[in-house]
């Protein structure tokens, strides 16, 4: 049976649904961010335009989007608010938190699963289901499977998987359909999504092919067009939470964390990272990192900067 591991590591607590030897979906919090399912206390800030998107704050400073205008309730009155959707990084302002008022008691929700200790303490769970080929994926936005591959694209509609590969079109469509399914949930990936599958002659291999993205998301809340005769069909699930794609975009935080992890798990001692400049920028500012990264491997750690390292070429160097 299936089992959520939790792992809290620096700058961000990784879970993962793991199946025998394989992730079958992940998701990573950044430190900060306030859960999906949490009720928090809030002041609204703003009452909105129009009756849509009042803006709250919490008590530590988080700005809460409430896309439906709490009725009867005044500009700076106190309010709890549900998060529906937790903040999605980048750029555009109207992916702040997503909330909803409500009079439920304040909570924090917790991840799902139980909670895994991490090397030098013990076996890394995580990477034995294959953790660091799910932060290839993500940040190459490539997923191979037999005879084929997936592209997958972030756009600011949607996120897009592109099928291509090997097999006759009815093969590759349906295998790249159960491929597209399964990177979907692996992944973590929520709103709209488009599929592009090869044009198969017929309705019979279409049906095959949506089949198999159908039981691919077995078990988890999704809806879905019909594969129509060009191969293209779109799916809808809810989007709480961030992707490991839309982290990956953000790539020296994402690589930073990701040798944060590695270095903490590969030896004792002082160390010193080699990183590339971006990167380093970033863990410069972030000293509190550093430091506990320092106190997981028991010595001081330090940079160096070389810009000839590929974004996620970074690696510990004794010293």
């Amino acid at each position: 049976m299936p089992d959520w591991l939790v792992e809290r590591g620096i700058g961000e607590t990784r879970a993962a649904l793991v199946d025998g030897d394989r992730i079958v979906e992940a998701r990573v919090r950044l430190d900060g961010t306030v859960p999906a399912g949490s009720v928090v206390e809030c002041r609204l800030r703003s009452v909105g335009t129009g009756g849509r998107n009042a803006l709250a704050v919490t008590a530590s400073g988080v700005e809460l989007l409430l896309p439906q205008r709490p009725s009867g309730v005044s500009q700076g009155a106190a309010i709890r608010v549900e998060i529906t959707r937790e903040a999605i990084p980048g750029p555009e302002a109207w992916k702040r938190s997503l909330g909803r008022i409500t009079d439920a008691p304040a909570a924090m929700a917790a991840l799902p699963g139980e909670t895994v200790s991490f090397p030098p303490n013990g076996e890394d769970l995580l990477e034995r289901a294959g953790w660091s080929d799910l932060l290839e994926q993500a940040r190459s936005g490539t997923v191979r499977f037999p005879g084929g591959e997936l592209k997958l694209y972030l756009t600011a509609a949607m996120t897009l998987i592109d099928v291509d590969g090997l097999p006759s079109p009815t093969e590759l469509a349906v295998a790249g359909a159960a491929a597209a399914g399964a990177a979907i949930r692996r992944l973590g990936i929520g709103g709209s999504i488009g599929v592009d599958l090869p044009t198969t002659p017929g309705k019979e291999p279409r049906q095959r092919a949506a089949a198999a993205l159908d039981e691919a998301l077995e078990g988890t809340s999704f809806e879905r067009t019909a594969v129509n005769g060009f191969g293209f069909l779109q799916v809808v699930r809810p989007r709480r939470h961030a992707s490991l794609l839309e982290l990956a975009a953000d790539r020296p935080g994402f690589e930073a964390r990701a040798l944060l992890r590695r270095a903490a798990g590969e030896g004792c001692g002082p160390c010193r990272l080699a990183v590339h400049s971006q990167v380093g920028a970033l863990l410069e500012s972030r000293s509190d990192w550093l430091l506990a990264l320092g106190r997981q491997r028991g010595g001081a750690v330090t940079l160096r900067s070389d810009p000839s390292l590929a974004m996620s070429g970074g690696h510990a160097e004794p010293v």
